[in-house]
């Protein structure tokens, strides 16, 4: 399976597409052979991951939740690592409950025993989580999605069982100054292209370069700060987005 995954970076960088398509095929087969469940989860659309930091927030979490649902998101993870536990668990089930009318998704980052407390619908795990645990407790209908910052932690997704990945930092990031490396596009490119799992960018993704992300090979992206702080960017995001891959914006379903 890494060998496969050595093969495609090789065949990126030096712009062989043949040897990428059949290092890719290799890899496929190889998930296979080695008995890992991958649920084939489909991601929201538009598959636009909003992520919250209530530091940021412009008004308090489920409300704020409410008004990006009614904006156009469809996918929102509670990332709230320093409250305590009872905390979370209560706040992820108001985002879940103010998810339900519009037919959105709320998962959580870290702890998939939290997302089943809470009835969210997946885990988002750090670089280094375990994905293939994550599905044994949430099930096959779970979103489980793993972080990742280069090739290693991309094979390590698609290798255990992840439906997706996020990948950063792609641009200068506010919300962690001084994060990096910075990918930039071509990071991205690579890296995305060469990935049998989808790939979301995150770090610094604003609305004006959310398109050129899926240009790049990325599935969608993932933002904290600007949705944050101004809950109507969802629409900005969607119409970038929109430019690339044709997506519409989500109607009020309930």
């Amino acid at each position: 399976m890494a060998k496969a995954f050595r093969v495609m970076e090789k065949s990126a960088e030096s712009g062989k597409e043949a040897a990428l398509r059949s290092g890719l095929r290799r890899c496929l087969r190889g998930i296979g052979r080695a008995g890992i469940v991958h649920a084939m989860t489909t991601l929201p659309t538009p598959s636009l991951l909003a992520i919250t930091d209530r530091s940021q927030a412009a008004l308090p979490l489920p409300e704020l939740a409410e008004r990006l649902f009614a904006a156009g998101l469809r996918w929102l993870s509670l990332r709230e690592k320093d409250l305590p536990r009872e905390e979370q668990r209560d706040l992820a089930r108001a985002l879940v409950e103010r998810a339900r009318p519009w037919g959105a998704v709320v998962t959580v980052h870290g702890d998939p025993a939290l997302a089943i407390e809470a009835g969210a619908a997946g885990v988002h795990l750090a670089d280094g989580g375990d994905p293939a645990d994550a599905r044994r407790l949430l099930g096959l209908g779970a979103l489980v999605g793993l972080s990742a910052h280069g090739p290693d932690g991309l094979r390590r997704a698609a290798e255990e069982g992840a439906d997706y990945a996020t990948l950063s930092p792609v641009f200068p990031s506010s919300s962690k100054p001084g994060y990096g490396p910075v990918l930039g596009p071509e990071g991205l490119r690579l890296l995305a292209r060469g990935t049998p799992i989808p790939v979301l960018a995150l770090g610094g993704v604003g609305a004006e370069t959310a398109g050129a992300c899926l240009d790049a090979g990325a599935a969608g992206v993932a933002v904290m700060g600007e949705m944050m702080r101004d809950p109507d960017s969802v629409a900005r995001f969607v119409k970038s987005m929109a430019r690339e891959s044709g997506i519409k914006m989500p109607i009020r379903t309930g």
